[in-house]
């Protein structure tokens, strides 16, 4: 039985970013992790919150700022983050935003 993929060939065309809301779509997920693509309007900002599981952020498009804890950094284009469990962040679009969401489970 041959392997599975998943291949988006560009990201950005898969999570066009609301004029108004955010919109979020998994584009992957099996046993090991999660990918969730996240398109965010400008001035959008789900509440701050934890995971139960590590996490990695990756910023496609736009400007955000990201509060990992007490720190507060800007995020663009090819910005990176990685949180342990259990860290409060949260994230606020100041232009169309679009990242992605990695989960490492177990």
């Amino acid at each position: 039985m041959g392997a599975t993929f998943t291949f988006l060939a560009d990201l950005l065309q898969e999570a066009e970013p609301p004029a108004d809301g955010i919109l979020s779509r998994t584009i992957h997920q099996d046993e090991r992790s999660k990918f969730v693509l996240f398109g965010f309007g400008p001035g959008q900002e789900p509440s701050e919150h934890t995971a139960t599981m590590p996490a990695a952020l990756r910023f496609l498009s736009g400007r955000a700022t990201v509060r990992l804890g007490i720190a507060s950094k800007e995020a663009g284009p090819g910005t990176f983050v990685h949180m342990p469990a259990g860290l409060a962040h949260a994230i606020r679009a100041e232009e169309p935003t679009v990242m992605l969401l990695v989960l490492f489970k177990g």
